[in-house]
């Protein structure tokens, strides 16, 4: 079975089991229902599709499902914006054979244009700025950008990655007063990427090894939430400068459509913004900067 049949598998039972019959209208009582959530043949009903057919798209084992039916079932089972694209990602026929998914090399390489480390060089001494890449892989990043968390210098090349820092640094529960959120959107951003790039080494590399080291990664990864979150406000406990509050936007970038561009800021006369140029005042904060690139990255 290839990963995205696997996937969407997985999706759809997750997504049918977190719905409440009553919310919908149907009957419940222990009596007619064993497990949580949705039956198959009530998601089929409400989708308008024949109970086989459904059974075959949960399964894995339906081909070219067309836009009005995956509509349909996003419908039925109350879909998110995101979780609508990400089951359209998985939905999507794949032509390599099982062979080929996460083969070595599979992927084309990931680079920063030098117009890209240009702009992180212009920011570099006011707003801290990384470029994220598929996988969530760091590729590059600025002054403060590679000090505002992680001092991403000292971090090998290979594990310059969000969610290996996230779930396997030992600093990064202290970092992060708010882990449980902060992992729950590192996850979310994960799988958002594995529904673009399903069969991408890089990305599989990342998955297998959480899965085998974190019990915190497998439990969020196994609840099947997707939420790409590309913007908020975050808290970070900074051993260097203390508590910053920041907000963060994330840009794709339009000829990179795998890169993002990801920008931290705080409120003017803030005390984040005072600590913020505290921090760019420290020694041994490098000037902008493209770091070495992960295993199997160009």
């Amino acid at each position: 079975m290839l990963y995205a049949e696997i996937e969407i598998s997985s999706f759809l039972k997750a997504r049918r089991a977190a719905l409440d019959p009553a919310d919908l209208g149907l009957p419940g009582g222990v009596t007619r229902r064993r497990v949580r959530g949705l039956r198959r043949e009530e998601v089929a009903q409400l989708a308008g599709i024949s109970v086989d057919y459904y059974t075959r798209i949960e399964q894995g084992r339906a081909h070219a499902i067309s836009d009005s039916v995956l509509d349909a079932i996003a419908r039925a089972l109350r879909l998110s914006g995101g979780e609508v694209t990400y089951l359209r990602n998985i939905a999507v026929p794949r032509r390599r054979g099982a062979a080929d998914c996460c083969a070595p090399g599979a992927a084309p390489g990931q680079t920063v244009r030098p117009e890209i480390r240009q702009l992180l060089d212009a920011m570099e001494s006011t707003v801290p700025a990384l470029v994220i890449g598929r996988g969530l892989d760091i590729l590059a990043w600025n002054r403060l950008g590679g000090r505002v968390a992680f001092d991403l210098e000292a971090v090998a090349p290979d594990r310059r990655n969000t969610a290996l820092l996230v779930f396997l640094d030992p600093a990064a529960r202290a970092l992060h007063p708010e882990w449980e959120d902060k992992a729950e959107e590192v996850v979310g951003n994960l799988r958002a990427e594995s529904g673009r790039h399903p069969d991408d080494p890089r990305i599989c590399e990342v998955v297998n090894e959480l899965l085998v080291r974190s019990a915190d990664f497998t439990r969020l990864w196994q609840a099947q939430s997707v939420h790409e979150c590309l913007r908020g406000t975050k808290r970070i406990l900074h051993p260097d400068v203390g508590e910053l509050v920041i907000t963060f936007e994330s840009f794709r970038l339009g000829a990179d459509e795998d890169q993002a561009l990801v920008t931290y800021s705080a409120p003017r006369g803030s005390e984040t913004e005072r600590r913020l140029r505290e921090l760019a005042a420290l020694p041994g904060v490098s000037t902008a900067r493209a770091g070495a690139a992960p295993a199997g990255v160009a």
